[in-house]
């Protein structure tokens, strides 16, 4: 299993980012537990990255070495919203935590959702193990709804352990529950192929356990996330048989399947996806599929190959 020391041996350079910047911003779409199209704001802030180090992780990429400069974060933020339209949810992810109180110090909370005040929901990336008062406290000076994002990635016994994430499938749901029970919502992400698990039928299986363990705890969506190499690491663990990457097919079935659980909304991260398909024909139509799907919550006939 790697560690820390080997997982970090093994990465190229960073991007050269702006700590005075979001590396990224951009307005999209996404359906409502309520079965309404809303308009989304979402803004990458630039920052240092999660302390917690995952085997399949590539978000350190597009981060600082060190924490951003004093209120930078409600800079970035103003400096974003200032170019996207209106919209009435926000997400704000950042490669790390929320409330890592070393990345985002709390003193930034009142200025951050002042900017914030238009917004019914504000989403947020954070790992369980950094859930605690602190969220109830920027809670609390929102107007809209507070929901954390939080990496599950996979309930499997054996694999979970060997990601380096450093939580179990208990901390999740403890996690889920603390927030639940302070009026915050949850949105969980999953891996379909981690590393460690190689098999097709395996990998399916072991997602839409994963999806509706977290739905088991209350999340309101669940977004699946095919394992992509990258970043030093998964290589190394593909050449030595331990990571299989998914193929489009895969994708397409895993979310058929967890969409008709009727659970809760699902999606799939559609980054990049060229990656996955062997067939440059149709991956156009088939990727044009996946996000109606997103958008529409509905199961749709499959492209003919």
């Amino acid at each position: 299993m790697p560690d820390t020391a080997e997982i970090i041996a093994h990465r190229s350079e960073k991007n050269p980012v702006d700590p005075e910047r979001p590396y990224n911003f951009l307005d999209e779409r996404e359906i409502s537990s309520k079965g309404n199209l809303q308009s989304v704001n979402t803004i990458f802030l630039t920052n240092s990255e999660c302390p917690f180090k995952c085997v399949m992780c590539d978000l350190w990429k597009n981060t600082l070495d060190q924490p951003a400069p004093a209120k930078a974060i409600p800079r970035q933020i103003e400096y974003a919203l200032n170019r996207l339209p209106q919209a009435s949810v926000a997400k704000l992810y950042n490669n790390g935590n929320f409330f890592d109180a070393k990345a985002i110090p709390p003193d930034d909370y009142p200025e951050i959702a002042k900017l914030l005040n238009g917004y019914e929901r504000v989403v947020v990336e954070n790992h369980p193990k950094l859930c605690g008062s602190r969220c109830v406290d920027f809670r609390d000076l929102l107007n809209g709804q507070l929901e954390i994002a939080m990496g599950l990635e996979t309930i499997h016994p054996d694999v979970l352990p060997k990601l380096n994430k450093q939580i179990t499938k208990q901390n999740f749901a403890d996690v889920a529950n603390y927030l639940r029970s302070n009026g915050i919502d949850i949105r969980a992400f999953v891996l379909l192929n981690p590393p460690f698990l190689t098999g097709r039928e395996e990998n399916i299986r072991w997602t839409l356990k994963s999806v509706k363990f977290a739905f088991d705890q209350g999340a309101t969506a669940c977004s699946i996330i095919p394992t992509r190499p990258g970043n030093g690491m998964m290589e190394k663990l593909q050449s030595e048989g331990h990571y299989v990457p998914p193929t489009l097919d895969a994708l397409e079935e895993v979310f058929d399947k967890a969409l008709a659980l009727n659970r809760g909304r699902v999606f799939v991260d559609l980054w990049d996806i060229k990656q996955f398909s062997s067939c440059e024909k149709c991956l156009e139509d088939r990727k044009e599929r996946l996000k109606k799907m997103n958008l529409n919550q509905e199961i749709l006939p499959r492209i003919d190959l």
